[in-house]
């Protein structure tokens, strides 16, 4: 079942949001330097910045006018989002199970089909920088086609029995070098892997105390830590032979400074447009 939740002001959230985008169908021109083909993991610098859900102190989580935002500032090569699956099995962008948190509307999202999705609206947060619309959340097939092989992109399955449905839509894209498909479960990353797709498996920083990160390095492409795991931590899955340790979700330059400083090779943050600004004054890489 979905509800209403009652909110005023809605006529000023809806307000038209200050950076100019394309239409859906429009496709903005790739910078030259990555010729033709899609851009894939082989073309991401030695240290990765990575916009968590497109930036969410910087723009709307999740939404597609947040992930335009991060990938025309520039200021991160990789672009995270989360999703899940409605009742007819469309893989839509969304973290939460229900829709209370940042849409108008209230109720599971596995409750909805694709045709009453497109009624959703997300419901931007008030401290947000700048001037956000409310829009629907995207699918999954509307980001990757309008940003696959033209930015790293990251995708957590929130719902891996829909594993099967996203390979697909990845591998038709041509984007089996250009996606990460992240989760929790290392069975899952296992059968990422076996899909013939780039594997992420994400840790809390208590689950970091017990792992043993050199377990997953046939399997797992991406190992992606908290950054408030314990240094031993983090220096165990820095030292595990996984070929790429990117820390979540930092926000603060010292936070940055500190995984860097332990070996991680990426940093996933919800202030990517702050911390580049930052390394560009002078801060650590």
């Amino acid at each position: 079942m979905v509800t209403r939740i009652a909110l005023s002001g809605l006529a000023s959230v809806a307000s038209v949001v200050s950076l100019a985008l394309s239409g859906p169908g429009d496709r903005a021109p790739a910078p030259l330097e990555w010729g033709a083909g899609p851009l894939t993991v082989a073309a991401l610098p030695r240290i990765t910045y990575v916009a968590h859900r497109g930036g969410a102190r910087e723009v709307p989580e999740n939404s597609m006018a947040g992930l335009a935002a991060a990938y025309e500032r520039g200021t991160a090569q990789v672009l995270d989002f989360d999703t899940r699956l409605l009742r007819d099995g469309t893989p839509v962008v969304f973290h939460d199970e229900t829709l209370n948190r940042t849409t108008y509307l209230g109720g599971a999202v596995r409750g909805l089909d694709a045709r009453e999705w497109r009624g959703v609206r997300l419901r931007p947060k008030d401290r947000l920088p700048g001037s956000w619309r409310s829009e629907r959340p995207p699918t999954v097939a509307e980001v990757l086609d309008r940003f696959g092989g033209r930015i790293v992109l990251m995708l957590e399955a929130k719902d891996p029995h829909g594993l099967d449905r996203l390979a697909e839509m990845i591998r038709s894209r041509g984007l089996t070098r250009s996606v990460f498909v992240n989760s929790n479960d290392p069975e899952v990353a296992r059968r990422v892997h076996r899909l013939g797709l780039l594997s992420q498996l994400w840790r809390s920083a208590q689950q970091l105390r017990t792992d043993r990160p050199e377990r997953w390095r046939s399997y797992v492409d991406l190992l992606d830590v908290d950054h408030r795991a314990r240094d031993a931590d983090l220096a165990r899955a820095v030292n595990s032979g996984i070929a790429r340790v990117w820390a979540h979700t930092v926000v603060t330059d010292a936070q940055r400074d500190r995984v860097l400083a332990l070996g991680c090779d990426g940093v996933i943050t919800d202030a990517p447009g702050r911390l580049a600004r930052a390394a560009q004054r002078g801060a650590k890489p």
